[in-house]
């Protein structure tokens, strides 16, 4: 578990976005449950989609009831993504997001953006809420289909080029916790995302209620 002491060494932070600065788990619901709903499965309440989201998403899928003997994946994955498209524009940044950022930049910390969202669409979700200033690099995936982030993670941390000890990621997911692991960095996890807190605190990673806290750490 991380400690004061290693909080006030890092030079730079990793945030994912969806559901770490984006609160877009509503509009991730409803654009599933349209899917859903067109198919005649049932639909998903928070709670037990925050118990079965994952990646990669296809597992995701599989546990929310699509089946893939019926249905193509990338059909449905594209679907998915235009329904997200639909309703992404009512999401917010949460709250705290803002004075957040700019108390890394006070500090002079360095800040990055890790998505499994496709780039061109990362880019463009991020810049019409106006805070990519705030970033040295926007990395995200070269397509729709999120099934995993480690490799640019590893990229990413090469590219920051400092010690592993100074770099430190925020994420909402399991899979953040291991894409930094992977790539030899500390993580924190938000529980006001796109998973339990239940099944963030089974990681053994640092889970803290969201962003709010974080200036509290330090």
């Amino acid at each position: 578990m991380l400690n004061k002491t290693d909080f006030e060494n890092i030079e730079a932070v990793i945030f994912d976005w969806n559901g770490t600065l984006l609160d877009d788990v509503e509009v991730s619901i409803l654009a599933m449950n349209q899917l859903l709903l067109k198919r005649n499965y049932p639909i998903l309440d928070a709670r037990t989609y925050k118990s079965i989201f994952t990646f990669p998403v296809k597992d995701y899928y599989a546990a929310a009831g699509v089946c893939f003997d019926t249905h193509e994946w990338k059909t449905v994955a594209m679907e998915f993504i235009g329904n997200y498209r639909e309703h992404v524009p009512k999401s917010g940044l949460y709250s705290c997001v803002l004075s957040v950022l700019e108390f890394f930049r006070s500090r002079q910390t360095r800040q990055f953006i890790l998505s499994a969202m496709e780039q061109d669409f990362l880019e463009e979700t991020i810049a019409i809420r106006n805070i990519e200033h705030y970033f040295e690099k926007i990395v995200g995936l070269n397509n729709h289909y999120a099934a995993t982030k480690t490799e640019t993670a590893k990229l990413l941390v090469e590219e920051i080029n400092l010690p592993p000890d100074q770099i430190l990621m925020f994420g909402d997911t399991i899979h953040d916790f291991e894409v930094a692991q992977e790539a030899g960095i500390a993580c924190v996890l938000v529980a006001d995302g796109h998973q339990s807190r239940e099944r963030l605190e089974k990681t053994g990673c640092r889970v803290i209620s969201g962003l709010g806290e974080l200036v509290a750490l330090w």
